[in-house]
């Protein structure tokens, strides 16, 4: 399933805000890493098919994660902004998940990328693999494809971040709330972060 425009279209237009699904449902709560009193905040909006973001995550996001994350300089918020409908689905699994297995989970999936995400005709079968290890049983998972309010949920909350930071590509960064696209080296990350606005 291509998620089109005209989809997004009429989800916004039906949004009240994402605040009240949030409440409403807490596997649409924040998933982050890092310590909150941290003084710059990355949130990343990613999509899980997406090959750029696998190649942060894959190549840049451990280094990010041992001497920005683990030293107190950053605390790193993951916002979904799935492209598609196999990556919507994906992203329902990781929420679906317990909260403290969220970050491992995607890590994987980024890592497996090209196993389940251009699996034609087998993607659902290698994700349910994968959610498998992840702890998550084969009518848990079918439980969670049906579930029409969480993939909203998800895309409500994709299109909220386009209108509030014009999200255009995947992935993009805010830094403090200063925007950047593309896959980052981890120099210009950390460069990044250094010139992130202070409040």
């Amino acid at each position: 399933m291509q998620i089109t425009r005209r989809h997004l279209g009429l989800i916004a237009a039906a949004t009240p805000g994402v605040a009240l699904a949030q409440a409403a449902d807490p596997r649409l709560g924040v998933r982050s890493t890092g310590q909150a009193s941290a003084p710059v905040t990355v949130i990343e909006f990613f999509s899980l098919t997406c090959g750029h973001c696998a190649a942060f995550h894959n190549q840049v996001w451990p280094q990010v994660k041992l001497e920005l994350v683990n030293t107190g300089r950053i605390r790193m918020v993951w916002r979904d902004f799935p492209l598609d409908g196999v990556a919507l689905a994906a992203a329902a699994i990781a929420r679906a998940l317990p909260e403290d297995r969220y970050e491992a989970f995607i890590g994987t999936l980024f890592q497996t990328q090209d196993r389940w995400a251009f699996a034609q005709g087998r993607q659902t079968e290698e994700l349910a693999r994968i959610a498998a290890l992840a702890g998550m049983d084969r009518a848990n998972f079918d439980a969670v494809l049906a579930d029409e309010a969480l993939r909203r949920g998800i895309l409500e909350q994709r299109v909220a971040a386009e209108r509030e930071f014009q999200i255009r590509a995947t992935p993009s960064f805010a830094f403090n709330g200063r925007m950047h696209s593309g896959n980052l080296p981890f120099a210009q990350f950390a460069r990044l972060v250094q010139d992130a606005p202070r409040t």
